[in-house]
């Protein structure tokens, strides 16, 4: 028993610097650049333009911090608020676009309704790379959160070859 002990400590002692060094190092996550954020800006602008509806667009990275924002014209102030929010929504619970996610927390997730800051109607969808997600797009002021959506939609596609090409380890 004792050397099985004293095996055991050896063991410890000698993993241990390995394992300190690994948890002092630095996380690296992947983020949303400011040019691939300005691209999806243009691309989820431009789809509602092409449909006749003025709209404000907000890009979040990955810790829901803002990387892009456009106020489009002649929209009201509050549009690009309502935006950054579908965009943070989309972003923090980030399994489904804002639409899908209201239907799902009015039955199996009630309780997210009483987080600050967040919004359960269409217009915000998360930017995915892979599997993980890296940030979230967020577009106000169609006539119709389908309509916001579907131009969220056309700003992710602006950049899918990218968000296709196979994340460096």
């Amino acid at each position: 028993m004792r050397s099985t002990v004293k095996l055991l400590g050896f063991v410890l002692t000698a993993l241990f610097p390995v394992w300190l060094a690994e948890a002092q190092a630095p996380q690296l996550q992947r983020d949303i650049s400011m040019k691939m954020a300005l691209a999806i800006v243009e691309g989820a602008s431009e789809r509602c333009a092409t449909d006749g509806y003025t709209v404000s667009v907000v890009v979040l990275g990955r810790a829901g911090d803002l990387v892009a924002a456009l106020r489009g014209d002649g929209t009201k102030p509050h549009m690009l608020e309502f935006a950054r929010l579908k965009a943070y929504t989309a972003d923090t619970n980030p399994r489904d676009q804002t639409s899908l996610q209201f239907k799902k927390s009015s039955e199996e997730r009630p309780y997210l309704k009483q987080i600050p800051g967040i919004v359960f109607i269409g217009g915000g969808v998360p930017i995915k790379w892979g599997d993980d997600v890296i940030g979230a797009v967020g577009v106000s002021g169609a006539p119709g959160e389908e309509k916001d959506e579907a131009c969220a939609l056309a700003g992710i596609a602006k950049v899918a070859d990218a968000l296709s090409a196979r994340p460096r380890r």
